[in-house]
């Protein structure tokens, strides 16, 4: 049989697969997320996360020394406050977790590129991402206010960029608008755009403390029957400056991500959350799954979709993946 076109013959070796290789990863493009918990002397495992800790201020340069030796340079930092409000109060505390811990970094690891993120859950004694009203909904406008605050308090401790979190409209040129007035117009912002009201999120609000005490949220996270709406959210947060988007989560979301690689001409997170990160685990312990394997694929998967930055909990896993030469 004659045949011209035999697409197994860039195949045959590791050699001419790796020349030939389309998705390319990169340890650059990889951002770990950090949760930072008032107080001293914290290093304590997250049962929901295992494998992944609460660190306090005067600990947390023990975790960024590890990710320096893996080559990972980038963090998104949550904070975990002693005390919780109606208001959040505590976000925007200049003595709080998040800021002692961005100085701690900076002092210790200046090389470290610190991530906020910006949102009021894990402050508010109800646990949702903003002010309520009279009738227990979130205050869009109100809330606008609080999370201006939040940022700025951020940046003066030397946050490098901010991560609006919230799914409030127009937080963006608000934010964007608070920091060009205090003379931060070098700081970016990366919203969080497409950002669903998913199941995914379970471990990480058992992590943070910040599951609503009452309803859900649903009336300002995204519906995730939803497509069209999430490239108008990123279309919005484009036009009202933000400097990088992203999709939330990642591994079921993952025509969004392309869609969202073909929209815009800007940077596209992608944030691999706590329960994509959970199923891996629990069916890594019950010898389900090959770890290493599946934490590749999904990566992959990810970055092929169209992502430029992942936000995982896995980013030292594929960072050891990337120098063993198992992905990348």
């Amino acid at each position: 049989m004659e045949l011209l076109h035999r697409p197994r013959r860039l195949r045959t070796s590791e050699a001419v697969r790796e020349m030939a290789r389309e998705t390319r990863l990169s340890k650059k493009a990889l951002v770990y997320p950090v949760f930072i918990r008032e107080g001293s002397g914290i290093r304590e495992e997250i049962p929901s996360l295992p494998g992944q800790y609460h660190y306090s201020p005067d600990t947390i340069c023990e975790e960024m020394e590890r990710l320096v030796k893996a080559g990972i340079n980038k963090i998104l930092l949550f904070g975990i406050p002693a005390h919780k409000d109606e208001m959040g109060s505590s976000a925007w505390d200049d003595n709080g977790a998040v800021q002692q811990a961005i100085r701690e970094i900076k002092k210790n690891f200046p090389q470290i590129y610190c991530i906020t993120d910006v949102c009021m859950c894990e402050y508010t004694s109800h646990g949702h991402c903003g002010v309520l009203d009279a009738c227990t909904t979130v205050n869009n406008d109100k809330t606008l206010e609080l999370l201006c605050k939040v940022s700025l308090s951020h940046v003066r401790a030397g946050a490098d960029m901010v991560a609006p979190s919230d799914i409030m409209d127009g937080r963006v040129l608000a934010i964007r608008h608070a920091l060009d007035s205090e003379g931060f117009t070098h700081i970016p912002i990366m919203a969080y755009s497409a950002k669903y009201a998913s199941a995914f999120y379970g471990p990480f609000r058992d992590a943070a403390g910040s599951a609503p005490s009452f309803g859900d949220r649903r009336s300002y996270q995204m519906d995730i029957h939803n497509r069209k709406e999430a490239l108008k959210e990123i279309d919005s947060d484009v036009e009202e400056g933000a400097d990088i988007v992203m999709v939330k989560p990642a591994m079921s979301y993952l025509d969004i991500i392309w869609q969202a690689s073909q929209r815009t001409n800007l940077p596209l997170a992608a944030y691999s959350v706590s329960g994509e990160y959970a199923m891996i685990e629990s069916a890594a312990k019950a010898d389900l799954i090959d770890r290493d394997r599946i934490i590749g694929e999904v990566a992959v998967s990810i970055f092929r979709a169209g992502a430029d930055i992942l936000i995982t909990y896995h980013a030292k896993d594929i960072a050891r993946l990337i120098d063993e030469g198992k992905i990348g």
